[in-house]
C-alpha cells in the first residue's frame, strides 16, 4: 500500500465550543501528533500491510515527528526530505461532541514531483492511495502525471475528501477515469453525485468510475454501503456505534484497514466490515493515528 497524500503534524486542542468570529475560547488540552496520511498508513500497517509513504516531508521538527511516527509503525518513507522547508501543521479543534474543525497550513508536503513519487516503485498488485487534497495546486499536476504513467496493474484508491467536489470537472473526470476503489463519507458522495440518499449515491458514484471499480461510502456510526465489481446490489454493512471521544482520524482508520485487507486479498464485504470495526474502536481513542491492530479488530468482532 502506497500513500501519496500529505503527512502533517496535527496540533489538537480540545475546546468546549468554537469561538465566535473575533472571539476567544480557552482550550482544555493540547497535543501534537503526526497526522494526515500518517493516520491511514499506520492503520494499514497495523493490519499487516507493507506500507510506503510516497509524499513529501520536510527538514525540521515537524518533518522529524512525521518520520519518527512512520518508523515506529514500520512504514517506509521512499523520498528524501525536502531541503530548507518543514512539514505543515493542521490545527484541529475538538468539541465535547467529538466533532472536529480544521485549519491547515502548507509546507514541504506540497513539494512533490513525478520523480519523487516514483521513488515508491509502485508495481503490479500495489494499491496507491490518493486524497482529493493532493488534487489542489501545486500537487495536482505532478500527481496526475505520475498516476497516468504508473501502470495498469496498480490499483488506485481515491479518498476524495471535502476538496474533491469543488475541483474543476476536467480534473475530477481525469482522476475518476483511473480510480479502481472509491472510499468516502456520505457527504462527499452526495456532493459528487447530487444524490442525498446514501444507498442511492453508491451506484451514482460507480457510474462515474471505470468498469470493475469498487465503491465504499461511509455513514458514520451506521457503518457503510458497498458495491462490488459486477454487482448492482448495494450492501449495507452495519456499524458498531460507540460513545466517541475523538472522531479525528476515524475515516483514515477505516480507509487504512480497508486498503490493507484488499491488498491481502480479502473480498470487499470482509474488508469493509473490518474497516467499520476499526473506525468504531478509533473514535474511543484520542489522537489521529490511533487505529487498532489486526488482533484488536479480531477481538472486537469476536465479541459481537
Amino acid at each position: 500500500m502506497i500513500h501519496t497524500g500529505q503527512a502533517l503534524v496535527d496540533l489538537v486542542v480540545e475546546v468546549q465550543q468554537l469561538p465566535r468570529r473575533g472571539g476567544n475560547v480557552m482550550a482544555t488540552s493540547q497535543n501534537r501528533y503526526a497526522g494526515g496520511s500518517v493516520s491511514v498508513l499506520a492503520a494499514a500497517a497495523r493490519s499487516g500491510a507493507e506500507a510506503v509513504h510516497a509524499g513529501a516531508h520536510g527538514t525540521g521538527p515537524n518533518g522529524d515527528l512525521v518520520r519518527a511516527a512512520l518508523a515506529a509503525e514500520g512504514v517506509a518513507v521512499s523520498s528524501e526530505p525536502v531541503p530548507d522547508a518543514d512539514t505543515g501543521v493542521c490545527v484541529v479543534l475538538v468539541e465535547p461532541s467529538a466533532e472536529r474543525t480544521f485549519v491547515t497550513t502548507l509546507g514541504a508536503e506540497r513539494l512533490i514531483t513525478p520523480e519523487s513519487l516514483a521513488t515508491s516503485r509502485a508495481s503490479g498488485g500495489d494499491l496507491v492511495c490518493v486524497t482529493g487534497y493532493t488534487l489542489l495546486e501545486p500537487t495536482r499536476d505532478p500527481l496526475l502525471a505520475w498516476l497516468e504513467d504508473v501502470g495498469e496493474d496498480v490499483r488506485v484508491v481515491l479518498d476524495p475528501g471535502a476538496a474533491f467536489a469543488g475541483l474543476a470537472a476536467s480534473v475530477r473526470d481525469r482522476m475518476l477515469a483511473g480510480t479502481a476503489v472509491w472510499t468516502s463519507n456520505a457527504e462527499e458522495a452526495a456532493e459528487l453525485t447530487g444524490v442525498e440518499d446514501v444507498a442511492g449515491s453508491v451506484p451514482a458514484v460507480r457510474d462515474r468510475l471505470p468498469d470493475g471499480a469498487l465503491v465504499v461510502v461511509r455513514d458514520g456510526p451506521d457503518g457503510c454501503y458497498v458495491l462490488e465489481a459486477g454487482s448492482d446490489d448495494v450492501v449495507h454493512l452495519p456499524g458498531f456505534p460507540q460513545e466517541p471521544v475523538d472522531t479525528n482520524g476515524a475515516g483514515d482508520a477505516h480507509t487504512g484497514v480497508l486498503v490493507a485487507e484488499l491488498a491481502a486479498g480479502a473480498d470487499l464485504l470482509t474488508a469493509s466490515r473490518r474497516a467499520n470495526a476499526a473506525g468504531a474502536i478509533k473514535v474511543t481513542r484520542r489522537g489521529p493515528a490511533t487505529a487498532p491492530t489486526r488482533a484488536e479488530i479480531d477481538e472486537f468482532l469476536a465479541s459481537r
